[in-house]
């Protein structure tokens, strides 16, 4: 018996409707339904947290909100800067430990918050990424200038602990939450507890932040705890745990169901479609996730190495705290061994006392960049030998091996128990060896009927569909193009009715028009409303995606004003920043703004969410 036949068969009363039940008027009571109707899961625990946060202000608790007459523990204000996504996991999993506690809170993105937020704030939690070179998370670049500028506030009445999240191979590894630190310091707030400062595995450093912090805060506030009504926090740890039961050191093994190239032979670019089988995982993806993919150096290049280095492929090394595995082990699984970074340098500069290292370890951006590329950590041992390490040692110079995160080209309304996506494979030739990237060359070669892919579901929560009926504008070049495939697949699949409009670039019309099929189908369909498209090597004066846009200005401002969301994804040193650029025109333009009103109007589609970026 189906699910609807069985309701049907059952006789009895009907449960009443708890929102015709409450204080609220019948015209509320719709505008109500019709919210709830637009928000996924984490919206709506987000937004009930937000209302929670605003009535914990109050003077006195209404005896509906709270059973308990105890005096009102002091707020705390959790707020997180994330740029794909970490920063705001771990901040809900932080609003979950808090709401165990009974302790207040309010958990706000950094976009969201305001100068009054942060002076009523008695507990101020910050976390916080750091993206590109040092910079904050582009939606936490408000609060940071915000709290470095004249108009920052006093805080003295706040205290505060930051968790960093960053990456060892970046010379400004966590250097946002440095800042935050230091701006939050300097305007008179109380550290709490020390900052933490987390590499690519964050996992355990983040926890032992929360154990400290949730210690001092419940050190101060004493017994008898004020227990506020909300949905149990373990409810939402077991829907997150449907999703994330695989991770980067438990992934899942996907079969590799096709891998096909999408540029033609005389492309000078080699991208693949691959699609693999996530039958039997349980992993639920939205469009906008990623996969992770757990990577591993190829065999040949640590053997390369290894000859290369005066150690025993079997000496111990220690790979993870507590953890001791063989040098050749580590090699293959835990450590860098391709890209040569400035930190890396200066750390390896230092071990074997090259003045020669140190020099380019210390140069200018340029300089270092001349000298960096194309060189591999190979060819840095055969030029300057580690002398003087054992294998232990030389291990612990190593960066970490991270993950590859790679947008789902894919619907699960469309493909059940699939994922795809869009591969460039990294290729080149340097200090005469040939290079292949470490995870998408191993998947360039992945062809067997038996190949599979360690693979983890990374959610983005910052990069979503809107409602079916709102109409939706999508840059983006190569293979940024991959999560908007994903968007009109689950468009397509859901009969929504928004209007798409897609904005495609790449280097020729002939050779590199990723899905070109697809596009066109859709456009047949009348699924993909628009497309604009800007080959850059088809004419002598290159053409790419901003220029289509400040060319559609006028449609563009007209979409806008009639509530369009706008997405861009792919590279974010050029690209990204070159289309906000665009935006910023064109809105100027057939705005009738200034540059400030324009900035001013991109900042509040930011902050409503419809000016979404997930770039790289």
């Amino acid at each position: 018996m189906s699910g609807k036949a069985r309701a049907s068969a059952v006789q009895g009363p009907t449960a009443p409707d708890p929102l015709a039940a409450g204080p609220l008027p019948a015209a509320l009571i719709a505008d109500v339904r019709a919210l709830i109707s637009k928000l996924d899961r984490d919206q709506r625990l987000w937004l009930g947290g937000y209302l929670a946060g605003l009535e914990s202000r109050t003077a006195s608790i209404p005896v509906a909100a709270a059973a308990v007459t105890e005096p009102a523990r002091p707020l705390v204000t959790v707020l997180y800067g994330s740029q794909t996504g970490n920063s705001e996991r771990l901040a809900k999993h932080l609003a979950d430990r808090l709401a165990e506690r009974g302790i207040r809170f309010t958990l706000l993105d950094m976009l969201q918050c305001t100068k009054a937020q942060l002076q009523e704030a008695e507990t101020l939690l910050i976390l916080v990424s750091t993206h590109g070179d040092g910079d904050p998370p582009e939606r936490a670049v408000p609060l940071s200038e915000l709290l470095a500028g004249r108009k920052a506030p006093r805080l003295d009445r706040v205290r505060y602990s930051v968790l960093a999240l960053g990456d060892t191979s970046y010379e400004k590894f966590c250097e946002a939450g440095r800042q935050f630190d230091a701006r939050l310091q300097a305007l008179g707030a109380e550290r709490l507890f020390p900052r933490a400062e987390c590499d690519v595995d964050f996992d355990a450093a983040a926890e032992q932040w929360m154990d400290g912090v949730l210690g001092k805060i419940e050190q101060s506030l004493g017994p008898a705890p004020l227990r506020i009504h909300a949905e149990p926090a373990s409810d939402r740890r077991i829907s997150a745990s449907v999703s994330n039961a695989y991770t980067r050191k438990n992934p899942f093994s996907a079969p590799v169901l096709a891998n096909q190239r999408l540029t033609a032979h005389g492309s000078s670019k080699d991208v693949r479609h691959i699609e693999l089988s996530l039958e039997g995982s349980n992993i639920h993806y939205e469009p906008g996730d990623s996969l992770g993919i757990v990577p591993r150096n190829r065999a040949e290049d640590v053997d390369a190495l290894l000859e290369r280095l005066a150690f025993s492929a079997q000496s111990t090394v220690q790979a993870e705290p507590q953890t001791t595995t063989t040098l050749r082990q580590a090699l293959l699984e835990r450590f860098e061994i391709g890209t040569i970074t400035r930190p890396f340098l200066k750390r390896y500069a230092e071990a074997t006392g090259s003045a020669e290292l140190a020099r380019f370890a210390a140069a200018a951006d340029e300089e270092f960049a001349r000298y960096a590329r194309g060189r591999q950590l190979i060819d840095l041992v055969a030029e300057h030998s580690p002398t003087g390490l054992d294998p232990a040692g030389f291990a612990r110079l190593l960066p970490p091996l991270a993950p590859r995160l790679y947008s789902i080209a894919s619907s699960q309304r469309a493909a059940p128990d699939e994922a795809h996506l869009t591969v460039s494979i990294v290729q080149y030739e340097s200090f005469g060896r040939a290079r292949l990237g470490v995870v998408s060359g191993g998947l360039a070669e992945l062809t067997s009927d038996d190949a599979e892919v360690p693979v983890y579901l990374h959610r983005n929560p910052a990069f979503r569909l809107p409602d079916p009926h709102t109409p939706i504008i999508m840059i983006g070049p190569g293979t940024g193009v991959a999560p908007f495939r994903a968007f009109l697949s689950e468009r397509a699949a859901c009969g929504a009715a928004g209007e798409n409009w897609l904005f495609f670039g790449d280097r020729s019309f002939e050779w590199d028009f990723l899905y070109q099929s697809e596009w066109l189908e859709l456009r047949k369909r009348g699924l993909l409303t628009r497309m604009d498209v800007a080959f850059s090597r088809d004419q002598s004066e290159k053409v790419y995606v901003q220029h289509r846009m400040l060319e559609r200005g006028a449609e563009i401002w007209s979409w806008l004003e009639d509530g369009a969301y706008v997405y861009v994804c792919g590279d974010a040193q050029h690209m990204a920043p070159d289309v906000h650029r665009a935006l910023l025109q064109l809105i100027a333009a057939h705005g009738a703004r200034s540059e400030d009103a324009a900035a001013e109007y991109l900042l509040q589609l930011q902050q409503e969410r419809r000016y979404q970026r997930d770039v790289y």
